[in-house]
């Protein structure tokens, strides 16, 4: 199960990595050390030849000081994009009532999609 998670793993990871421990001023060894972790490891992180586990994922995170989404994720791949941003913006200097209509809207439009989604994977291998 483990591997089915960690294959999901965005490809700049190594990259991040990388960058991450260069600003951070470490040699791979001395990451190695703080997270207590093989400097064989960082070196496949790294190179992209090896999936860290979650637990090696916190581990440098927070000895990198930054959180498993900016450990993990490059700027702008998660989260909304801009012109969702600017509405989540608008909406959040609206008053606590209407905060919580929009609130409610966008939770039934995430639950159909949820369920449109679920029927049409049902559908699929149902045939």
């Amino acid at each position: 199960m483990e591997s089915e998670i960690l294959w999901f793993l965005p490809m700049h990871f190594p990259t991040r990595l990388i960058q991450l421990r260069k600003a951070a001023d470490f040699t791979q060894q001395a990451l190695a050390d703080a997270a207590t972790l093989h400097v064989n490891q960082i070196r496949r992180y790294e190179a992209g030849t090896a999936q860290p586990t979650l637990e090696a994922l916190i581990r440098l995170a927070q000895v990198l000081h930054v959180s498993l989404d900016d450990l993990v994720f490059g700027e702008d791949e998660r989260g909304p994009s801009e012109d969702l941003r600017l509405r989540f913006e608008a909406v959040s200097n609206m008053p606590e009532q209407e905060k919580a209509v929009v609130k409610e809207l966008l939770d039934a439009m995430i639950l159909k999609h949820q369920a449109k989604r679920f029927l049409c994977r049902q559908r699929r291998e149902a045939s």
